[in-house]
């Protein structure tokens, strides 16, 4: 297939760049090209420190003054694993039966060369809107440490006195077929370890001993009670132990200590701080505790809902429009940068279908990328009537 939309033609060009966080490969520059022809001002800031890596982003604007209605996102990729098990290099951006096969092409260069392309076919029919902005913001840090993009991006666009007003991330999020669903939120993910100390000893000789696995066991069975029952819009909130060790490698010794490492995803019902606050409440309760201690690390993922209502029922009506489908509102998945941008704005994420994302030969249908992009533009037409 050669004869391709602006919008899937972008995608393919994106997923040609080696991109791999925190490696730009490109994509940034050849975003800035597409951009800047159409009175875009367009800067690209490079963050660092806080203990990561350095990372270049993009953000773009045109139009003055409110409403500024943003289109966010990512061009970082994960690691291709082994290319020799790929059927198709994965950054050939090689166009097969209807769809585009590399890294990147679900998650999520086909949300940015959607969204550009919308945008771009937008200014074409109407162009630049009389009354307010629209803005991109693109990092190249959301598939692992997620510190010197988004989060920064934002920081300094608020210091050059810029104000987002609503902003559509457009993450995969469609589990089967396009339009049936989009987030509206996030649970928050707060992660620990619960470290148990007892006496080392032989284990023919319990009595001169205390094994610190019997104390964790008690420990566990207390925070792993229900949270929640969930709301709404969240599911019930849930922890879940990923680790237990104890550094022992002798069949005939009690150990010393016990760490067990743990994850929760977390609805709106709490907050990182007052989740600690309830674990720490039951660990208390605890009978005969060994001595123990737990250590939630500090988070940037905090749960939040972009409530129902106008901004939510415009993109649900545009999906519908499109695809005769009513999305489905919800909250499920991981984290995604959309925890920062909604402190900013109101955030909604919608993309393509997600099934092949982080996988060996990642591919999107062609027909997908432009739908969403057929989405983003009466998004785009609905916020500024």
């Amino acid at each position: 297939m050669t004869d391709l939309s602006r919008a899937a033609s972008m995608v393919r060009d994106l997923v040609t760049c080696p991109s791999v966080t925190p490696v730009e490969g490109g994509a940034l520059a050849m975003i800035e090209a597409w951009l800047k022809p159409y009175g875009f001002e367009v800067h690209r800031p490079v963050f660092s420190g806080s203990g990561s890596y350095e990372v270049e982003n993009l953000y773009a604007r045109i139009g003055k003054g409110a409403p500024c209605l943003v289109f966010a996102g990512h061009t970082d990729v994960v690691p291709t694993g082994d290319e020799a098990r790929w059927a198709h290099p994965p950054f050939s951006g090689a166009v097969i039966d209807g769809e585009i096969w590399g890294r990147g092409a679900c998650d999520m260069k086909s949300g940015v060369g959607a969204a550009i392309g919308a945008v771009l076919d937008h200014l074409d029919a109407h162009g630049v809107p009389k009354n307010g902005a629209i803005a991109f913001l693109i990092t190249g840090d959301e598939e692992a440490d997620s510190i010197n993009g988004t989060a920064k991006l934002l920081e300094w666009a608020k210091a050059r006195g810029e104000r987002f007003d609503a902003c559509i991330l457009g993450e995969p999020t469609c589990p089967n077929v396009m339009g049936e669903m989009m987030k509206i939120g996030r649970r928050g993910s707060l992660s620990g370890d619960l470290v148990v100390e007892g006496v080392q000893g032989h284990v023919a000789y319990p009595q001169l001993a205390r094994n610190p696995i019997d104390g964790l066991m008690r420990l566990m069975a207390a925070l792993k009670l229900p949270l929640d029952e969930g709301n709404a819009h969240f599911l019930p909130s849930n922890l879940e132990f990923t680790s237990i060790d104890c550094a022992n490698p002798a069949r005939n010794v009690i150990p010393n200590t016990v760490t067990a490492k743990f994850n929760i995803r977390f609805n709106d019902h709490w907050t990182s701080t007052t989740l600690e606050a309830e674990l720490r409440r039951r660990l208390a309760g605890v009978n005969d505790a060994m001595p123990h201690q737990l250590i939630c690390h500090p988070t940037n993922a905090e749960a939040f809902l972009t409530a129902p209502g106008a901004f939510v029922e415009m993109v649900s009506g545009a999906v519908e429009a499109e695809t005769g489908r009513r999305p489905a509102l919800s909250t499920t998945g991981g984290t995604s940068d959309a925890r920062f941008i909604q402190a900013y704005c109101p955030v909604i994420e919608l993309g393509v279908v997600g099934k092949t994302m982080h996988q060996i030969d990642e591919r999107t249908s062609v027909a997908d990328i432009d739908t969403l992009s057929a989405i983003y533009r009466r998004c785009i037409e609905a916020y500024f009537g």
